[in-house]
C-alpha cells in the first residue's frame, strides 16, 4: 500500500515472474537492459528526458516499430533482432537500440507522402530515382500510404542562393549552365545527379542571378521564333558581337535563354501600334532614311515591340 508522502510521488513498479527456462536465461543475459529500461521509463513517467545517444531510441505515444524503422532507415525484423524483441509490442519509455550500420545519414530531408504522391514523383521533385528511395527507406514494395514518412537522400541546399528551374523540351545541362553563367559539374553537384539526362517538368536548382549594375548591356530573353539574326538587327548589333560577348559557340537559341546585348549613348524607341517610320522621324526631328539607315531596315514595314535607334 503507497501512503501519502507529502511532495515526494509514490511509484510502484511492478514486477512479473518466470516460469521457463529460456526467459529466465534471457533475462540472465539482459539484466542490464531491462533495469535501465525500467528507470528511463520512471524517468519519463515524471517529466525527465533522459540524454541518448544516436544509437538508442526512447519510446513515445503512438511510436511503433514501423514508424520508428522507417524514421531511421531499417527494418522491423533489425530492429527487432537488436533488442531481442519477440514481439511487435513496445511500451512508452522503452529504450530501443538503433543498429549502428544503418543509423540515418546527416545528408538526409524528411518527406511526408500526401494524396496523389507516387515514388516516381518523389524521386523526380528531389532529383534523386525510385530505386534510390526504395533503398534509403527499405520498402518491400513501391506503394506508399498517405502520411508515411520518407528519408531523402541527399544534401540540403540553402534555397536562398538558389532559384528552381522547371526543364522544358529541347533543354540539357549544357544550355541551362550557360543561360545561368554555371557549369554541368555546378549543376550535377548541386542536384545530386548522377547523369546529363534530363525530363520535361524536372524540376533542378540554378544559382540566383545576381543584379548586377548596367555595364552597357541589355538584358534579353529568348522568345520563340527568335534567332540572332533577328535580335542582332532588333538592337542593331551584329550576330558575331552577340556571339562573343555571351560566350556562344553556335547559333543556337534556345527559349528562355538570356542575352547580353550591347547599348550605345543613342536614344531607343519601342514600336507601338498605330507607328510608322514618317511619325517616328517627325516625332525625333530626324528623317526617315535617317532611321532606315541606323537600324538596318530594308523597308517601311515596322512590327509592334520593336525597338528602334533614334
Amino acid at each position: 500500500m503507497q501512503r501519502n508522502t507529502g511532495i515526494t510521488e509514490p511509484i510502484t513498479v511492478e514486477y512479473g515472474f518466470l516460469d521457463n527456462a529460456a526467459d529466465a536465461q534471457k533475462l540472465k543475459e539482459n539484466y542490464i537492459d531491462y533495469a535501465e529500461a525500467v528507470v528511463r521509463a520512471v524517468l519519463n513517467y515524471i517529466g525527465y528526458t533522459t540524454p541518448t545517444d544516436n544509437n538508442t531510441y526512447i519510446v513515445k505515444k503512438g511510436d511503433s516499430l514501423w514508424s520508428i524503422s522507417k524514421k531511421y532507415g531499417v527494418t522491423v525484423e533489425e530492429l527487432k533482432a537488436a533488442n531481442n524483441l519477440s514481439s511487435n509490442l513496445l511500451n512508452v519509455g522503452q529504450v530501443l537500440k538503433i543498429p549502428t550500420e544503418s543509423a540515418p545519414p546527416e545528408d538526409y530531408i524528411v518527406y511526408t507522402v500526401k494524396k496523389g504522391d507516387t515514388l516516381y514523383r518523389i524521386a523526380n521533385e528531389y532529383n534523386t530515382t525510385v530505386d534510390n528511395l526504395i533503398k534509403y527507406n527499405n520498402l518491400s514494395s513501391p506503394n506508399l500510404s498517405i502520411g508515411q514518412k520518407l528519408l531523402i537522400p541527399g544534401k540540403e541546399i540553402e534555397q536562398l542562393d538558389y532559384d528552381t528551374y522547371i526543364v522544358k523540351s529541347g533543354d540539357t545541362l549544357y544550355k541551362i549552365a550557360n543561360t545561368y553563367d554555371t557549369t554541368v559539374d555546378n549543376l550535377l553537384d548541386i542536384n545530386n545527379l548522377s547523369t546529363n539526362l534530363l525530363s520535361i517538368g524536372q524540376k533542378i536548382l540554378v544559382p540566383k542571378k545576381l543584379e548586377e549594375p548596367n555595364d552597357g548591356y541589355l538584358e534579353y530573353t529568348v522568345k520563340s521564333g527568335d534567332s540572332l539574326y533577328s535580335i542582332a538587327n532588333r538592337y542593331n548589333t551584329t550576330v558575331d558581337e552577340l556571339k562573343k560577348i555571351n560566350n556562344l559557340n553556335s547559333n543556337l537559341l534556345s527559349i528562355g535563354q538570356l542575352l547580353k546585348i550591347p547599348t550605345s549613348d543613342e536614344v531607343t524607341y519601342v514600336v507601338k501600334s498605330g507607328d510608322n517610320l514618317y511619325s517616328i522621324a517627325n516625332k525625333y526631328n530626324t528623317t526617315v532614311d535617317e532611321l532606315k539607315r541606323k537600324n538596318n531596315l530594308t523597308s517601311n514595314l515596322l512590327s509592334i515591340g520593336q525597338i528602334l535607334v533614334i
